[in-house]
């Protein structure tokens, strides 16, 4: 019997609660699917809560203080070992398709990249590529979340070989002539959507290989719901913004927590102090929405998740159709979290609340993995790529710092991990946090800062009362400062075991 198939799919910056078997404000029947045949994990986490360091954590098995690329706008490096290099050395077949985001939008004399431009629009380079890329043998590639400029490589590839040569009316400047302002009807049709494009090309992957009785380790991508706020019709009129419950922060709530989270209450806060280096920082700026706006983006930001559910049954589907299905391992999972109003905040950034640091986290094997199952045990996704090769009885490299969830995965164990660390650094020194999180509490330390947060999750779930600088809990401040060391200690990568005495 052929090894088992591993496939990841993930979207992009998608909220915990976005799944309608939890939440019946949503539908998503193939999710529910999901959850229905498969074990869903609540307590999920991703290691950073932005795009390129979570997807480089997702491959290398590393956190990103370790494999490197610690915010956006670095790159992981080529010379990372990755997760694709291990299948591929044991005779799996590797592809991703769809968004990558391993390496930075623009690229300097010392650091080059694929994914910046102006090569990311160099179509007759994208049509002649066929080299590795980071441990995956195939490839095909998009860098735009909706209508965004950066739109090229094989996505609009495909839209040209598809007959859609006017592509470049769906985009903004400077490829295509959209307004950027344009929000909630995306223009474009559904059969020229990314989402219909990655299912596609999944498909056609997968049949191939099913039929070369190959074993595959594919990584399905999807941007969505990551903002602008667009989707094509009828997905933008499906939710109606007067009939969903809208998250909103507290009054007062920030006053306890550190000064950029008050900040983001202000009109036009003045986050200059804060950059180094000059760069934008994620979630550094006014939060504040029109409530109208608010709603709408919400029914739209539903509207793509649903949207994208669409799809990722299509991929199921297949798996159905070809009859692999039992011999395939489905991961459904997100590379972070969402706020849409919760704290009063929008998108993502600096703030470590479970809205942003938790992600969904579906695994489903038929008759191995528990079908119907939720589980409280925690999962990161720095645990991915160890938990897939063992698996495929693949020896996990020393290097990967990751916890092997595999028995945790099949129901035989409670749990295999009892903390979860969250890192997040925008800026070399002024932008530097990590976050510790046990079975109760959870606490935020800054660089160089005396102020930070505690949280008790079991009293306190939506994190309205910070701990930290009242004087009855610093007892309780002692011990978890003292088990976030204990547990950075603990998250030291060993390259290789020692053999002898000198």
């Amino acid at each position: 019997m052929r090894k088992p198939n591993i496939l990841l799919i993930t979207s992009d910056q998608q909220h915990f609660d976005t799944i309608g078997a939890f939440n019946d404000e949503l539908s998503t029947p193939n999710l529910d699917r999901l959850v229905k045949e498969g074990t869903t994990f609540k307590r999920a986490y991703c290691p950073n809560p932005t795009c390129t360091p979570t997807r480089a954590s997702i491959i290398t098995g590393k956190y990103p203080s370790q494999h490197g690329a610690w915010t956006l706008g670095t790159k992981l490096l080529e010379n990372r070992h990755t997760v694709g290099n291990d299948f591929t050395e044991n005779n799996y077949r590797t592809a991703l398709i769809g968004k990558a985001h391993f390496q930075q939008l623009h690229e300097t004399d010392e650091y080059t990249s694929l994914e910046s431009y102006p090569l990311l629009q160099d179509l007759p380079f994208w049509k002649e590529y066929n080299e590795e890329f980071y441990g995956f043998e195939h490839i095909e590639l998009a860098r735009n979340h909706t209508n965004e400029a950066h739109v090229g490589q094989h996505y609009a590839l495909w839209l040209e070989e598809n007959g859609c040569m006017n592509w470049r009316d769906y985009f903004v400047a400077p490829t295509g002539t959209m307004d950027k302002k344009d929000e909630h009807k995306w223009p474009i049709p559904e059969e020229y959507h990314y989402n219909t494009w990655i299912a596609e090309r999944t498909n056609t992957k997968i049949k191939e290989y099913t039929q070369n009785n190959e074993s595959f380790f594919m990584w399905s991508s999807f941007f969505d719901p990551h903002p602008p706020y667009l989707v094509p019709e009828p997905w933008d009129k499906m939710y109606d913004p007067e009939l969903l419950t809208i998250p909103k922060g507290i009054e007062g709530e920030h006053e306890k927590n550190p000064p950029h989270f008050q900040m983001t209450q202000e009109e036009n806060p003045d986050f200059s102090s804060y950059k180094e280096t000059g760069l934008a920082i994620h979630g550094y700026h006014s939060h504040q929405i029109e409530d109208e706006r608010h709603k709408k983006i919400t029914a739209t930001y539903y509207g793509m998740v649903s949207m994208m559910d669409k799809y990722i049954g299509k991929i199921l589907d297949n798996l159905d159709e070809l009859g692999i299905a039992d011999n395939t391992i489905i991961v459904f999972t997100s590379d972070h979290g969402h706020f849409f109003g919760q704290h009063g905040l929008q998108y993502k950034g600096g703030f470590h609340y479970e809205d942003l640091i938790k992600v969904p986290f579906i695994v489903r094997y038929p008759g191995k993995v528990p079908a119907g199952k939720v589980s409280q045990s925690m999962q990161s996704l720095v645990d991915l790529a160890p938990t897939f090769l063992s698996f495929a009885t693949i020896l996990v490299p020393p290097q990967m710092t990751g916890v092997n969830q595999s028995k945790v995965w099949l129901g035989l164990e409670e749990k295999a991990r009892d903390h979860i660390i969250c890192e997040f650094r925008h800026e070399p020194t002024t932008i530097h946090q990590k976050t510790y999180v046990d079975d109760r509490y959870k606490i935020t330390v800054y660089y160089n800062k005396t102020y930070g947060e505690i949280y008790d999750l079991k009293e306190d779930p939506g994190e309205i009362n910070n701990l930290w600088a009242q004087d009855e809990y610093e007892q309780l401040k002692s011990e978890l400062l003292l088990k976030y060391v204990w547990a950075e200690l603990g998250k030291e990568s060993m390259a290789m075991p020692r053999v002898t005495h000198a």
